[in-house]
């Protein structure tokens, strides 16, 4: 399956490992430097330039990591995802 995460952008549900909300996992030190890390790395795709809501951690065997930050709510991208729940 696949998911809309905004725009014209859709990534595979098998590759995401987890969706995040950007307010309250920004508050971490270890999650800023890590988003902070994968920038400077050029794995950080942008999919709006709207306010972001949230970043989705992706893996899989051929690009490696990936973060995609999206406008669109954690709350939003798991209810259109219907595979997943939140912890």
């Amino acid at each position: 399956m696949y998911l809309h995460i905004g725009q014209e952008t859709i990534i595979r549900t098998q590759d995401i490992v987890g969706v995040f909300d950007l307010d309250t996992s920004t508050v971490s030190k270890a999650t800023r430097d890590y988003l902070s890390k994968m920038e400077k790395e050029k794995k950080v795709i942008t999919v709006s330039y709207e306010l972001p809501k949230s970043f989705i951690l992706t893996y899989n065997e051929e690009q490696g990591e990936r973060v995609y930050i999206s406008q669109l709510s954690s709350s939003t991208l798991l209810k259109r995802s219907g595979k997943f729940s939140v912890i």
